[in-house]
């Protein structure tokens, strides 16, 4: 597929997503927004592909807003913008349809992260992010609020405490003070390309992609189901999975010795 602002490659099972702004640091644009959905269209549409991998070209993730489109609405230049979600939907506003993602969806953070490059990581499945590299979520010194639901997702994920810190202070932390936060996984940063593609080869190709696409809308559901109704619909998925081709060959490879086949099914 061709795009202006992203790479999009599919090896291993593997859909990778790559911002393709390296001399900016990848910096966000309405283009890069747009393009982002189409990309994560088509490897949700993919049958080929069964995770999906969001990164940076070069040395950063997503630096956030592109400051020169930042510098020229204070100067009343205003660009042209996406419009606004207009649904009340929780999986229809600006970021969260990332979560309806029905496969793995990995941010493998390389470099720096910012802003709006925060916000889509945290919509991410799980974040692997490169040793030394730096977090920052810069709106108090900027004059501007917590966007696009971070301050919805950030005390879910690491607790009131951690958000209220990194969001009032503006501050930048290091890799390895959020994953002590809960925020991210720690790799090293030599190979770290190739350690996440790893990752995200691992759930592509040893896990049965229905079991991850039912377990991804339980966790989502538990956000706002009581523990009784988190089991009630677990049982009731676990009646169906008996009744499934990836149920049957997860026994049957597991007794064979092989390595999985699994459908989807």
């Amino acid at each position: 597929m061709a795009f202006q602002e992203l790479l999009y490659e599919v090896r291993d099972r593997v859909a990778t997503i790559t911002f393709n702004r390296p001399d900016r640091l990848n910096a966000w644009t309405p283009t890069l927004e747009m393009e982002l959905r189409e990309a994560v269209a088509a490897a949700t549409s993919d049958d080929k592909v069964r995770s999906v991998v969001l990164t940076g070209a070069g040395r950063g993730f997503c630096a956030g807003a592109d400051m020169s489109r930042l510098a020229a609405s204070v100067e009343g230049k205003r660009e042209a913008s996406l419009p606004r979600p207009s649904s009340d939907n929780d999986l229809g506003q600006r970021y969260s349809y990332l979560l309806a993602v029905p496969k793995p969806l990995i941010a493998g953070i390389n470099g720096p992260v910012a802003g709006v490059g925060v916000c889509i990581a945290l919509y991410c499945d799980i974040r692997f992010m490169a040793a030394g590299a730096k977090l920052t979520t810069p709106y108090a010194r900027r004059g501007l609020v917590a966007e696009h639901g971070i301050a919805w997702m950030l005390p879910r994920l690491i607790g009131p405490m951690h958000a209220a810190d990194l969001l009032l202070s503006g501050r930048t932390v290091q890799a390895e003070e959020a994953a002590q936060m809960g925020l991210v996984k720690l790799l090293k940063a030599d190979g770290f390309a190739d350690e996440v593609h790893a990752r995200a080869s691992e759930l592509a190709n040893l896990c049965s992609p229905r079991a991850i696409r039912i377990m991804k809308h339980q966790l989502l559901m538990a956000t706002r189901q009581t523990l009784a109704q988190a089991t009630q619909l677990a049982d009731i998925e676990i009646e169906k999975c008996r009744d499934s081709a990836d149920f049957h060959e997860g026994v049957a490879h597991f007794v064979e010795k092989r390595s999985p086949q699994f459908t989807g099914t």
